[in-house]
């Protein structure tokens, strides 16, 4: 899959787990890996700047493996833009679709 492709689609695809839960990053990495390959150093610039953002916010929260693990969590600005990104990409798909239909 074409690497500028799959950076476009990263952001929402974040975004949208995020939705559901709290995640740090490597787990972020792994859920997103199993679907789209991509690596650490992708993700970790996209969160930064989420977070820049005001979309994503963070906490520490002490782990059984290891030392303490960063978390992100969707904020009510990340939470609208996930909403906004969700319908744009929805529409998106529908007019591609009738374009490579026909």
């Amino acid at each position: 899959m074409d690497t500028q492709f799959k950076k476009g689609a990263l952001e929402i695809a974040i975004l949208s787990l995020l939705q559901r839960k709290d995640y740090y990053g490597y787990e972020l990495v792994q859920m997103v890996s199993r679907t789209i390959k991509i690596s650490e150093g992708t993700l970790y610039p996209l969160l930064l700047r989420l977070k820049k953002e005001g979309c994503l916010k963070t906490y520490l929260k002490e782990s059984r493996e290891g030392p303490s693990r960063k978390y992100y969590k969707l904020t009510a600005k990340g939470k609208e833009k996930t909403k906004q990104m969700k319908n744009e990409w929805h529409i998106f798909v529908k007019k591609m679709k009738q374009i490579l239909e026909k």
